[in-house]
């Protein structure tokens, strides 16, 4: 539920197109688990208590109990601190890394070795752009492995992931493979821009790679997902869920078919809960996680099909695009005054002829990370206005169908946090910077206490 969507979170569709996956990636997701916004991107809390230990009440039968508040163990709470704030560190690290390696590649001439031995072997463009770019890119994601490798080893010391090393390492060289292919792509498309337009370059490539990213957005649910996970009709193994889902559906007054809810095997490579909604058009589905249908019960998990499904009607992945596409503009034109400037200060002594020239992609990817990594207060904002209005929907859309819906959805909430980790108290910075969803402890006092009903008020959107 708190991810990836984008909307399961706006990074998730900058790291569906090649380039723009890698500076994402960098400024956005810290590159090591794009489960959110940034390394994790913890949906967090505001204010939490720490009982000293359970009561035999809460033991016996916590069902009953009121969820009032965000409510840990002392050593939960101690190990969710620790964990958060050691991931919080490790985004800005890697992110001045990331910068770092970038810089190493200029600076030392590889990224103009690379341009050399890949227009000493053919004079065609499309055979230099196929040689240089994977080695620039893989050159780049091997010095950049060993914070990818701390990221995991963090979530497997807390528990956060159960994925083998062997496996793990799988999906990252499936994860670099496909990026090769879109950022190749991408590359040939930006440099052909920039030899016939140098002047409007980042307007035309902008053009280029908005048709791109959305073909990206279409196909990745079907193409790229099950590359790394498997995904199975929900109906096929809980088909009694599928049909308590259709009464959400009928209640919000829409038809979402049953081939379009999916159930991924998640539990295979971690511990935590999620779902999503993902694609668009023929593409378009949510999906839930096993360990999600596992560690909630079947009103919980109704709400969190609410609060996806809130995703599918409120259009946030149409929205969301909108928006990014909006900001790459931003970007890209940021980006084209910033590489003339950096290339006539440092490009000579670089070795670098100019914008055209291959070598001076490090160079652009840099100054796009810094862009990136500037504008994640924005992008992070609009992906909590987004969430907070599913968290609404989700709310709205199951009352009157799940008793007490408003301890069911608290509770649910507190599930997440016990389960993912989620920060008791997260710096007030940190959530402006980082977070993809309202903190926690908010999201659940808030679905404590929203009831527009019985205050005569008209909900926001299902009426």
């Amino acid at each position: 539920m708190r991810v990836r969507r984008l909307f399961f979170g706006i990074s998730a569709i900058l790291l569906t197109a090649g380039l723009l996956s890698i500076v994402a990636g960098r400024a956005l997701a810290g590159g090591h688990g794009a489960q959110t916004g940034a390394a994790k991107t913890p949906p967090a809390a505001g204010r939490v208590q720490i009982p000293a230990a359970p009561s035999a009440s809460q033991t016996a039968a916590p069902e009953k109990k009121e969820t009032q508040g965000y409510t840990l163990s002392r050593e939960k709470y101690d190990k969710a601190v620790e964990y958060s704030r050691t991931e919080y560190g490790l985004y800005f690290i890697d992110f001045v890394y990331g910068l770092l390696v970038l810089w190493v590649i200029l600076r030392f001439g590889i990224a103009t070795k690379y341009r050399d031995w890949a227009e000493g072997a053919s004079g065609m463009r499309l055979v230099q752009v196929v040689i240089f770019v994977p080695l620039l890119m893989l050159t780049s994601a091997i010095l950049e492995l060993p914070t990818s490798i701390y990221g995991h080893s963090l979530s497997l010391k807390y528990e956060q992931s159960i994925q083998r090393w062997r496996s793990w390492f799988w999906d990252w060289t499936k994860a670099q493979i496909v990026f090769l292919i879109i950022a190749t792509l991408l590359a040939w498309i930006l440099y052909g821009v920039i030899r016939r337009s140098p002047r409007r370059w980042w307007f035309y490539f902008w053009i280029s790679a908005l048709p791109i990213l959305l073909f990206m957005l279409f196909i990745a649910p079907v193409v790229i997902d099950p590359l790394f996970n498997k995904f199975e009709p929900l109906d096929k193994s809980h088909p009694d869920l599928v049909t308590a889902i259709e009464g959400v559906v009928h209640r919000a007054g829409m038809t979402i078919p049953r081939e379009r809810m999916f159930l991924m095997q998640a539990s295979v490579k971690t511990n935590q809960i999620n779902a999503y909604v993902t694609g668009f058009g023929a593409s378009k589905r949510v999906v839930v996680w096993d360990t999600t249908i596992k560690d909630t019960t079947t009103p919980e998990t109704l709400f969190v099909f609410g609060h996806e499904m809130g995703h599918y009607v409120l259009h946030h992945v149409r929205n969301g695009f909108i928006f990014v596409a909006a900001f790459l503009f931003v970007a890209f034109f940021l980006g084209f005054h910033a590489i003339h400037w950096t290339l006539g200060r440092w490009g000579g002594s670089w070795g670098i002829r100019g914008p055209d020239d291959w070598a001076s992609l490090p160079a652009l990817l840099l100054l796009l990370s810094v862009i990136f990594f500037i504008s994640s207060p924005v992008l992070s904002g609009f992906s909590r206005y987004q969430e907070h209005q599913a968290d609404v929907y989700g709310l709205e859309v199951i009352h009157g169908l799940v008793p007490n819906s408003s301890e069911v959805a608290a509770h649910a909430f507190q599930v997440l946090g016990e389960v993912d980790l989620a920060d008791p108290n997260p710096p007030a910075f940190i959530t402006f910077w980082l977070y993809s969803h309202p903190p926690l402890a908010d999201r659940l006092v808030f679905a404590h206490t929203y009831d527009p009903w019985s205050k005569g008020e008209s909900p926001q959107f299902v009426k």
